[in-house]
């Protein structure tokens, strides 16, 4: 002990940033794991901000991690992944939040075409042949 009665020891303090996010994923998206009219979305789909008059920020109901979505794809329309990534938040969370934004339409998603539904390659010569034909 020292002179003052009061152990040599430093009192350790911990503080809210030392903490880390205090707020779950799940909180975010109120333990919902999927959205309404969530389709699954790849990491590549494209999220573009709809063009209409409505200010996401005046509107109560959205989060402000919507927000930061409708926001962040209104300068350029971005993929999920790059969402997730700008917004550093877990996949699924910000899959259901652009579930939400797409149900209260304030943004679309543009799907990329599946490999099935692509054409043969085969047929892409034929006509890159054909062309070259002429």
């Amino acid at each position: 002990m020292s002179a003052d009665g009061q152990g040599t020891q430093q009192t350790q303090h911990w503080f809210d940033d030392d903490a880390g996010p205090v707020v779950r994923p799940y909180a975010m998206t109120r333990g919902r794991t999927t959205s309404a009219g969530q389709h699954r979305l790849d990491l590549i789909a494209v999220v573009v901000a709809q063009q209409r008059g409505g200010d996401p920020v005046a509107d109560q109901t959205l989060s402000p991690e919507h927000v930061d979505i409708v926001e962040l794809c209104r300068d350029s329309p971005q993929s999920v992944a790059e969402l997730a990534a700008e917004l550093d938040l877990p996949i699924g969370v910000v899959r259901v939040l652009i579930g939400d934004l797409v149900d209260d339409e304030l943004v679309h998603v543009t799907r990329p075409v599946p490999p099935a539904d692509l054409p043969d390659e085969s047929i892409l010569r034929d006509v890159i042949d054909g062309l070259r034909a002429l």
